[in-house]
């Protein structure tokens, strides 16, 4: 198991113990909300890249 795989299991659990079981399911929700709301606003940009729309810089 890699370095990070063992941190992001500790951090659920510790997680798990603080917060109890039954908000995980809301914390993971949010969580996934927030992945999706940035990668659209990355979308957009990359779309907007794209265009050429740009504004004048200086």
């Amino acid at each position: 198991m890699s370095d990070v795989a063992l941190l992001l299991v500790l951090i659920l659990i510790i997680v798990l113990a603080v917060r109890g079981k039954k908000t995980l399911p809301a914390l993971g929700a949010a969580l996934g909300r927030g992945v999706k709301e940035a990668r659209d606003a990355v979308s957009r940009d990359t779309d907007h890249d794209k265009d050429g729309d740009q504004p004048p810089t200086g």
